[in-house]
């Protein structure tokens, strides 16, 4: 069993990348809980009210922000609450002193929220230069704007001891509306300029990320390669918690597809870029290696590119954003022209409604002329358009003798025309979904068995030219197939995204089929090479990884046709964790109840909080590139990758990758004490005697995880038992941890300890080249590839970079 968590739906507005200074703007800090008796009861919602106060601004500085991100918006919705609560209160000549009481308590709430809002908007003002000015500049009107709430809802100020009555706290609303104004629109300024922030940090982080994968295209030795590799992904773990939470929060779901897809190319190409870049430094010489290696470098710019037009909202070269044709959406556009005229006659003129007709019609020769369509969905589709034609002319013809005797509304025969060219189109649409559907099922169900890429495997390992020829072949028809249905599903796919989705699938067999010949071709010239063999096997992945995200994307689109519109499942997300064959099959998803979600959101926000002190710690040390240091932030960055699990977001997906992260977080614990005991052996015995005290009760943790990851279980109850233990032994290991760290940090200071460790990272990295010197992984034994692991595994062990 396979428990699914669903994305949590409140966000906190903050770079995600848990290494970096977070941009916090809690939701909380604007929300402030109405005094009892404050609030009689709303008018409308808060968003209603929010774009109410926003749409009635007068202040012209504001004018255009738009709202592009949850965190944003869910960070107002508390405010506008409150400010509804105040404005909405009834007018009643006399008060109860409960209720002035009450009211004053929300309006002081108000502006001492706002203030803590502002000095953190005043924070980043200080970090971030080109902003300075701006975003003083709102922190201050938000400022003044609740101070001014406060005074208008001040008690104190309306007292009248001379009176037997009580005043109303303000007579009139037009002073409160608008104090509103202003801080609504100063405060949405403040988040959108700090949204800014974290878009700079991704245009930053892409920009280190291009520069080094520049520098990796030009490496002519092992050594350099392995090195810069190195950095490289590190540089793309931190672009990919980024990208993950932007596209995470974005509103537009058009958006968040095309991110999804740019990351799917940006992880599959860090796999591959690894093996195709060894295959070329391998053998330098051959030129499908290099037309190999080239094609993954080109992908990998066009998606960085792709990365930043969407967080940016631009396009590279000033073109428009393409949008993919789609049958289904061009019939529901038509059928509510022809549902608008029984209401207007002179809605839409005849030629618009047969230009509508005709482009449809020449869409389905996508499904009539493809040589995969069967001939009964062939003839029916034909049919059917004819049909359709029919229909149209004979509205036409009822819809003019309608319009001859001036009718305001459709005739009865007009009405009757409309309801026959309706159900005409919509048995178009059921034709061609059926259509698509079966001819992407058949086809999958015929490539479950991969026989064409083992074949081509073959033939390269023994050196068959002809066979190769033969499997090169038959590849190349697949990848049209594949193209091909691709196309047809995108025209049925019944969403945007799901379109945008099947358009990259389409792209994907396009380029990875060509790679997959060129690296056979690679193998064809050199069957003895184990590296070309490896870079082969990776490309096959990547094409059997699409095959599987197909299959999903059909279930999705089935869901479409049937109504069920349930928790979409985030399967283009970087960095997957691994190859592992189990995750191209169909895994049975468990939802959690109410329960049980609350438990782990519990326990992965405890671990979150350890994440963020050992994060705290590490800034702490002056050299960043200790090796005890880095091997701790490896492990906090997996144990991130765990809390993300809790949320439903993040890296893994399955509960089999969660206990797959965890068994390599306890592998990277055993080496963290292997480097203690280093360590100890320069301290004095007194220091090395605390030290060790700590250490000791690392490795038992540690192995606990292990066996607890590797325990085979069945049924919900067990896997959720199982997820939970995980998931606390997890935080035990970095309760641990934390205290060890701070303990070193203190010993190293104190001591002074030899500089020879303090620069272990690159004697260690030297080990690792002599290592390959001496040949000692040419066998290719204990090598595992790039693909079978996670992203960040391979950063924090460099070992499985090792040239054979």
């Amino acid at each position: 069993h396979s428990i699914t968590i669903s994305p949590s739906h409140t966000h906190t507005f903050q770079n995600s990348s848990h290494r970096r200074k977070k941009t916090q703007l809690p939701p909380t800090r604007l929300s402030v809980t109405p005094g009892e008796g404050a609030g009689e009861k709303e008018t409308g919602s808060p968003s209603t009210a929010c774009t109410g106060i926003m749409a009635s601004s007068h202040y012209n500085t504001d004018a255009g922000l738009e709202i592009k991100t949850r965190s944003v918006e869910q960070t107002l919705i508390p405010l506008v609450t409150q400010i509804t609560t105040l404005i909405n209160h009834k007018e009643k000549p006399k008060k109860s002193e409960k209720t002035l009481r009450a009211i004053q308590r929300v309006g002081q709430a108000v502006s001492l929220a706002v203030g803590r809002f502002v000095t953190v908007g005043e924070a980043i003002a200080n970090e971030n230069e080109e902003l300075k000015e701006e975003m003083y500049f709102a922190c201050q009107e938000a400022r003044r704007a609740g101070e001014c709430i406060a005074q208008l809802t001040d008690v104190g100020a309306f007292d009248q001891p001379e009176s037997d009555t009580r005043a109303t706290v303000y007579t009139d609303k037009t002073g409160m509306i608008k104090a509103a104004r202003l801080l609504l629109s100063s405060v949405t300024k403040v988040l959108v300029l700090a949204d800014r922030v974290v878009i700079k940090q991704i245009i930053n982080s892409r920009s280190k990320v291009l520069a080094t994968l520049e520098h990796l295209e030009k490496v002519s030795s092992f050594q350099e390669f392995v090195q810069i590799f190195s950095q490289f992904g590190n540089e793309m773990v931190e672009f990919a918690h980024l990208t993950g939470d932007r596209q995470n929060d974005l509103k537009d779901e058009k958006k968040k597809a095309r991110m999804a897809a740019a990351r799917a190319i940006l992880e599959k190409c860090t796999m591959m870029l690894l093996t195709a870049s060894k295959t070329c430094l391998r053998h330098p010489d051959c030129e499908s290696a290099r037309i190999n290696k080239g094609g993954v470098f080109h992908r990998m710019r066009l998606a960085l590119d792709q990365v930043i037009e969407i967080v940016t909202d631009s396009r590279q070269n000033g073109d428009n954003e393409i949008h993919p044709n789609s049958i289904y959406a061009d019939i529901k556009e038509f059928k509510m022209k022809v549902e608008g005229l029984r209401d207007n006659l002179h809605g839409i003129s005849k030629d618009n409604l047969v230009t509508m007709l005709e482009l449809i019609l020449e869409h389905t020769e996508d499904f009539t002329d493809s040589a995969y369509t069967s001939h009964e969905h062939r003839e029916c589709i034909l049919e059917l358009s004819r049909q359709a034609k029919l229909e149209l002319e004979q509205l036409v013809t009822v819809w003019k003798q309608a319009q001859c005797l001036k009718a305001k509304e459709a005739t009865e025969d007009m009405e009757l025309a409309i309801i026959k060219t309706q159900q005409c189109m919509s048995e178009l649409r059921r034709e061609l979904q059926n259509t698509a559907v079966e001819s992407t099922g058949d086809l999958l169900r015929c490539y479950t068995e991969h026989v064409v890429l083992k074949a081509l495997k073959v033939s390269g390992v023994e050196a068959n030219l002809e066979a190769l020829a033969e499997c090169t072949c038959k590849l190349s028809e697949h990848k049209e197939q594949l193209a091909e249905t691709s196309r047809l599903l995108r025209h049925v796919s019944g969403t945007e995204p799901l379109a945008i989705t099947c358009l990259h699938a389409e792209e994907t067999f396009q380029v990875v089929g060509p790679q997959i010949i060129s690296a056979a071709q690679t193998l064809a010239l050199h069957p003895s090479s184990k590296i070309a063999k490896e870079n082969l096997d990776v490309f096959c992945e990547a094409w059997e990884s699409q095959l599987n995200d197909m299959s999903i994307l059909l279930k999705e689109i089935n869901d479409v046709f049937e109504g069920r519109r349930g928790e979409k499942r985030a399967y283009l997300s970087l960095p997957r964790p691994g190859k592992h064959t189990a995750n191209l099959k169909t895994v049975k998803a468990v939802k959690l109840d109410a329960e049980e979600q609350a438990k782990i959101a519990k326990l992965g926000l405890e671990l979150r909080l350890h994440t963020s002190d050992v994060d705290a710690e590490t800034e702490r040390w002056e050299d960043q590139d200790n090796e005890i240091l880095r091997q701790a932030q490896s492990m906090s960055s997996m144990a991130y990758s765990m809390y993300l699990f809790t949320r439903g977001e993040g890296l893994l997906k399955t509960t089999q990758d969660l206990f797959h992260q965890a068994d390599i977080f306890a592998e990277e614990g055993l080496r963290f004490h292997a480097s203690l005991h280093s360590l100890s052996n320069q301290l004095e015995e007194d220091e090395k005697a605390a030290l060790m005290v700590e250490a000791e009760r690392f490795p038992t943790l540690c192995q606990q995880l292990q066996m607890t990851s590797k325990t085979p279980v069945h049924g919900k109850a067990a896997t959720f038992a199982k997820v939970d233990t995980s998931i606390q032994e997890t935080k035990n290991v970095m309760t641990v941890l934390m205290k060890i760290l701070s303990l070193c940090y203190k010993l190293l200071k104190k001591c002074q300890v030899d500089q020879t460790f303090m620069d272990s990272p690159h004697s260690w990295r030297g080990n690792q080249l002599q290592t390959v010197a001496n040949g000692e992984s040419l066998d290719g034994k204990n090598t595992d590839t790039f693909g079978v692991k996670s992203l960040e595994r391979h950063m924090a062990n460099l070992t499985f970079l090792e040239s054979k």
